[in-house]
């Protein structure tokens, strides 16, 4: 009976391990997604919290330095400028004007640090005008059948 003692104790530990390696493993990973200004509302606490910022591309602030490219987000007459410097290329659809989703954490400069960027041009997505109308369908012919 001791023996079969030893064996659940250490299959509890195991347990144990996995489910608090699993629970860090999740709250290290959590980001919020914030606007700009409730990033700006939440003041010095939010500096170096990770956290997922979005908002429209300012025209003409795309300037890339070396391995940096900065840009600034615009939202409802709000700015922030953003320094991207992570390792994946950026979309196709990263341009002036377009959505984007920056993540990462707010340095005490001003200046969010991005280490993962999503673009998205909505007219892109759109429908043409025309496209979907409805047409009626063509009756099937003898050689169709």
């Amino acid at each position: 009976m001791k023996k079969y003692g030893k064996f659940a104790a250490l299959i509890a530990v195991v347990i144990g391990t996995l489910a608090w390696l699993a629970a860090s493993g999740m709250s290290s990973n959590q980001t919020y997604y914030k606007s700009i200004s409730e990033l700006s509302q939440m003041g010095r606490d939010g500096y170096g919290k990770r956290v997922r910022v979005g908002g429209d591309i300012a025209s003409g602030s795309i300037q890339r330095a070396g391995h940096e490219v900065h840009f600034v987000l615009t939202q409802a007459n709000l700015k922030l400028n953003v320094a991207y410097t992570g390792s994946d290329p950026l979309p196709d659809t990263f341009r002036d004007g377009a959505q984007a989703l920056a993540d990462g954490k707010l340095g005490p400069d001003g200046v969010f640090r991005a280490g993962k960027i999503q673009a998205k041009c909505a007219s892109k997505y759109e429908a043409k005008p025309g496209t979907f109308e409805s047409k009626p369908a063509a009756a099937p012919t003898a050689k169709s059948l």
